[in-house]
């Protein structure tokens, strides 16, 4: 029986070729999101450090300064810390929701990311529904808290995760509206498209100045979803020892602050994405590119530039929250509430009629 030995080696070379082309299409598709990611994991670090020197700077003391440079590797130094402590559970507690709660807060929350424009068509997934996406992933992350707080047995820890559901609830409603005024603007749910309506007039194309009312209503929800101070009661120290976080130690422990500064990480990117024009140059008519002699849609050195003015608006709105949250007193629960159902709520609902009516008789 003869085999045919050139027939053979080239349905093996077609093979290996078949191999080789869905090992190369999987690490097309991972190495974006482990980018994503990385980036997403310095920006943490960042902000942790410039919340240390605000802080400190706001209270006239001395921040960090022993681990690395001004004390940059601080952060690093104390997840590393964390990360070797040892993991203690409730004997009493539900163990399956102990352990997964933590995990859907800090998921959930990175999920997000997918849909932020950094620069011209530098985004994960440009989603024709983005901004809702958003929306809607956000908002299981209370559902984390709230499943840590009863795994917990502990009425401190459940109270917190009570709490934190009700003020999600209570600030994500007016939050929404403010976005579906902007969508209604745009013309689009396109985080890509609401970024490109605002460029045909630089700096005076921003929705910042058409929703003056959506921007002031949109920063005091996303600080209430963010659990920051002055709306930081879920975790509340004088009255729940630590809220939803309070069995936790180690690397759990460290996942909530994980996924708190992600989420004020990717509030403020949205921030810059529906009212500040995004990557977008901020003076009308003259366009960096050409005065480089570069194509305004190609090239490295212009996405490299909306990466830089994207992360410049974004910190500039990283350091009014980092204020805030060193200057504000906490409120009460009552307050809250008070303030996201009887002030925001009509005032959004509001401002989306006013902006219906304005997009009905521009018609």
């Amino acid at each position: 029986m003869l085999i045919d030995t050139t027939g053979v080696q080239a349905i093996n070379s077609f093979s290996i070729l078949e191999s080789l082309k869905e090992v190369y299409g999987t690490i097309w598709i991972l190495l974006p999101i482990s980018i994503l990611i990385f980036g997403i994991i310095i920006g943490v670090l960042v902000i942790v450090w410039l919340e240390r020197q605000i802080s400190a700077g706001i209270q006239q003391r001395i921040g960090p300064e022993y681990a690395g440079p001004l004390g940059i590797l601080q952060a690093l130094a104390d997840g590393t810390k964390l990360l070797f402590k040892e993991n203690l559970r409730p004997s009493q507690g539900d163990r399956g929701l102990f352990s997964v709660g933590p995990s859907i807060a800090v998921i959930s929350i990175l999920l997000s990311y997918s849909v932020i424009p950094f620069s011209y068509r530098l985004i994960l997934v440009d989603l024709s529904n983005g901004v809702f996406l958003w929306i809607a992933i956000s908002s299981i992350a209370p559902i984390g808290l709230l499943m840590s707080g009863y795994g917990s047995n502990n009425k401190y820890s459940f109270l917190g995760g009570l709490r934190a559901a009700a003020q999600s609830i209570s600030y994500e409603i007016p939050l929404t509206l403010c976005v579906l005024s902007i969508s209604l603007l745009s013309n689009s749910l396109s985080t890509v498209d609401i970024v490109e309506a605002q460029s045909k007039y630089g700096l005076w194309g921003w929705n910042l100045w058409r929703q003056p009312i959506g921007f002031l209503v949109f920063i005091i929800s996303s600080l209430a979803e963010c659990e920051r101070l002055p709306f930081d009661l879920p975790e509340a120290e004088e009255e729940l020892v630590a809220g939803y976080q309070t069995e936790y130690s180690g690397i759990k422990f460290g996942l909530f602050y994980v996924a708190s500064y992600l989420n004020l990480l990717v509030s403020s990117l949205f921030v810059t994405v529906l009212f500040f024009g995004g990557w977008n140059f901020s003076i009308p008519y003259i366009l960096v590119p050409d005065l480089f002699g570069l194509n305004a849609r190609d090239g490295v050195f212009v996405t490299t530039l909306g990466i830089f003015i994207t992360l410049a608006k974004t910190f500039l709105f990283l350091f009014i929250s980092i204020t805030t949250r060193w200057t504000l007193p906490r409120l009460r629960m009552d307050q809250l509430l008070n303030l996201g159902w009887k002030f925001l709520l009509p005032i959004s609902l509001g401002n989306l009629l006013l902006t219906t009516s304005y997009q009905l008789l521009s018609l």
